[in-house]
């Protein structure tokens, strides 16, 4: 069984410790500038200190008020830093792990290949970390693979469970698409020699620790036009609260410098501003718990609006090999006795499609294995022959294809041929069954669909992602999986160049493409697709040229991966409009507190009745720096994602988070300022 990786709580102690101490550290100018609204509230936090520092020396009575809005301002910088500081701890505490598995193992590198007088190849011990780009190692059972490299010679058993965290080993052999090997991985049985494709450094397992604690993690476009507005929005709020002081003096309403600058604050978008980085690290973390390693956010963004999905048919569709469905005996023969000559002639059959037939075969009639006897000689498959089967006293019995089995039959019956058609029609394989030369009838073999995948597709019509199936059957067989799987379109007989130019032809139309590969062959696709899943028992090619890697090598997992996308999507469209309406409602709140005594027609709107400036100032602070908590849980969460139309998607959010981002800061906004009112009184 795959695994997936655990995910650690929401506030795990060691996690939320660490959080706790990076917030501090990221105080650093240098590292919010990259965050433009929290850094413009440090800036004014810090003016504001000095004015505080100011008010004490001089004993001014203003101190209390103006050292309460220093700290408020302060926490607030301190929460949205530790929001940031949580989602990479969760990283973090993954990458640990990872580096739990790398070990300064030794390699066997290759010094001398094997000469003419027919020595064996020499090698030399050395240090993994000593390797270098094409050099060659030999790894024996038992050892460490000591870099990421391509097996040029021999087979061997290799576990992979401290990359995937899957217990069965897997083969690992020279060409192919099953040669690539990864550092850090166990050699179980045989030996392989693996030409080393990673210089120590910049292996696997040191690009997914990179990536899993969010330090080579660059803002994805959607990100940066995000704070674009956001920026925006601070000098538009920034511009009111400077435009505000001549006002307040001409209107004869005092307001003092800390005041505007505690506006300015609770009006700017801190909520998303210090949120948006955990939002996007918390999307790239969900998919690191399904086992895909994104080789950057952008890759997860592009998931999330993803118009297209390629997905290969056998495997992902299907169970991956033909199964036996239905037994036709031709007229004349008693279904009970095909059923029996053809589970005979399929007991020595060790293919997945001959256990199939055995299987159906016994569940049909109902009894235990047949024994063959001393006196059967088995005939094996033939790739030239086609054809397979049992010799027992006075009965040959033969098994295969249509064609070869019918050309040694004596005859062939009319409802035989029909029964063919029927089943190639179908989409499905015929095969022959013959005792001592007659045609006893037909069995049908057919690609299995898995069965969720038909509701799975439909989910994803219903987000708006049209899925494709690739197949290299022909167009018959093609069009009869793909209306029984439900795919929206599908490629028969698909060739490598197929797939580039379908993935170049759709992205011409503005569509967004995601496909999954394994093999060299898939490389140019991969890299043309938006978003391109790697299989992590693929070759290197593919490896390198996809966005994404899967470690548990399930190409259904596309699937998931388009859900977590359009989640992170949904995440900070939710949030934000949850921001916007939350500044909107505290602009109302607090202005008419400010200026009612000077313009008592603001009384009209002044519905939260607090009371006093100060206190709706003190209030809005404390509120605003308390919300960025509270959304914490949410922003690494995500918000749930339901499969549903854009419109309705839009109405939920608006709904949901506009409203409730207009109500909140009035109920919590009142419940703090009474509190802070009893408080002052008391």
């Amino acid at each position: 069984m795959s695994h997936k990786v655990a995910a650690p709580g929401l506030f795990d102690a060691a996690i939320t410790k660490r959080a706790a101490v990076d917030a501090f550290r990221k105080l650093d100018p240098r590292r919010l500038a990259r965050n433009p609204v929290i850094f413009v509230t440090e800036i004014v936090s810090a003016v504001v200190t000095a004015f505080f520092v100011r008010d004490l020396l001089a004993q001014n009575g203003a101190a209390f008020f103006s050292g309460q809005i220093v700290a408020w301002l302060w926490f607030t910088v301190l929460f949205a830093n530790f929001a940031e500081a949580v989602a990479e701890g969760r990283g973090k505490a993954q990458a640990d792990a990872l580096r739990r598995t790398r070990s300064d193992s030794h390699a066997k590198r290759l010094i001398d290949p094997q000469d003419k007088s027919g020595m064996k190849d020499v090698y030399e011990g050395v240090s993994a970390l000593d390797l270098k780009l094409g050099d060659l190692v030999l790894v024996e059972a038992g050892e460490l693979i000591p870099g990421d490299g391509e097996v040029i010679e021999g087979v061997a058993s290799v576990n992979e469970s401290a990359i995937t965290g899957e217990s069965a080993p897997v083969i690992r052999e020279a060409g192919g698409d099953r040669s690539a090997v990864t550092g850090g991985t166990t050699v179980l049985s045989d030996w392989i020699k693996v030409k080393i494709t990673a210089a120590p450094g910049s292996t696997f397992i040191d690009r997914m620790i990179a990536l899993v604690e969010g330090a080579q993690r660059q803002k994805t476009p959607n990100e940066l036009a995000l704070s674009i507005l956001l920026s925006g929005l601070t000098i538009i709020f920034l511009i009111v609260c400077v435009t505000l002081w001549p006002l307040a003096i001409y209107s004869g309403a005092a307001i003092s410098v800390t005041v505007l600058i505690a506006l300015l604050v609770c009006l700017i978008p801190t909520t998303i501003g210090g949120l948006l980085s955990a939002i996007g690290i918390a999307g790239m973390d969900r998919l690191i718990r399904f086992n895909v390693i994104a080789t950057s956010g952008r890759a997860v963004e592009a998931a999330g609006d993803v118009d297209t999905l390629l997905l290969d048919k056998t495997g992902t569709i299907t169970f991956g090999n033909r199964m036996a469905d239905e037994f036709v005996p031709v007229e004349g023969v008693s279904e009970r006795v095909f059923i029996e000559a053809a589970l005979l002639a399929s007991l020595a059959d060790e293919t997945p499609e001959g256990r199939s037939i055995v299987a159906l075969a016994k569940g049909a009639l109902g009894f235990s294995t047949p024994d063959l006897g001393a006196d059967a000689q088995i005939v094996p498959f033939s790739a030239h022959t086609r054809i397979s089967g049992v010799d027992l006293p006075g009965r040959a019995l033969r098994k295969g294809a249509v064609d070869a089995v019918a050309a040694h039959a004596r005859s062939v019956p009319l409802d035989f041929e029909g029964a063919v058609e029927r089943i190639s029609r179908s989409g499905g394989t015929p095969l022959a069954v013959s005792e001592n030369g007659m045609l006893l009838g037909v069995i049908h073999l057919k690609d299995i669909i898995k069965p969720d995948i038909k509701a799975r597709f439909a989910a994803l019509r219903a987000m708006g992602v049209k899925t494709v199936m690739v197949t290299g059957d022909n167009p018959i067989t093609a069009a009869a999986i793909a209306g029984e799987a439900g795919v929206d379109d599908f490629i028969a007989q698909a060739k490598p160049e197929d797939k580039l130019a379908y993935i170049r032809k759709e992205q011409q139309g503005g569509r967004l493409i995601a496909m999954c590969g394994d093999g060299t062959n898939d490389a140019p696709a991969l890299a043309q697709a938006d978003v391109g899943v790697a299989m992590q028992t693929g070759t290197q090619a593919a490896r390198e040229a996809g966005n994404m890697v899967d470690l548990d090598s399930d190409p259904t997992k596309l699937i998931e991966i388009v859900a977590i996308g359009k989640q992170l999507l949904m995440t900070r469209g939710s949030l934000t409009t949850f921001s916007i309406a939350n500044d909107v409602a505290k602009y109302f709140a607090i202005i008419p507190a400010l200026f009612v005594v000077a313009y008592p027609e603001l009384e009209a709107i002044n519905i939260m009745k607090l009371a006093s400036p100060q206190s709706a100032i003190l209030s809005a602070v404390i509120f605003n720096a308390l919300i960025i908590i509270a959304l914490i849980p949410l922003a690494l969460k995500g918000v749930p994602y339901r499969p549903v139309g854009a419109a309705a998607l839009l109405r939920r959010n608006l709904l949901i988070y506009g409203l409730g981002g207009l109500i909140a800061p009035f109920i919590g906004i009142k419940l703090i300022d009474l509190a802070v009112s009893a408080i002052h009184l008391a």
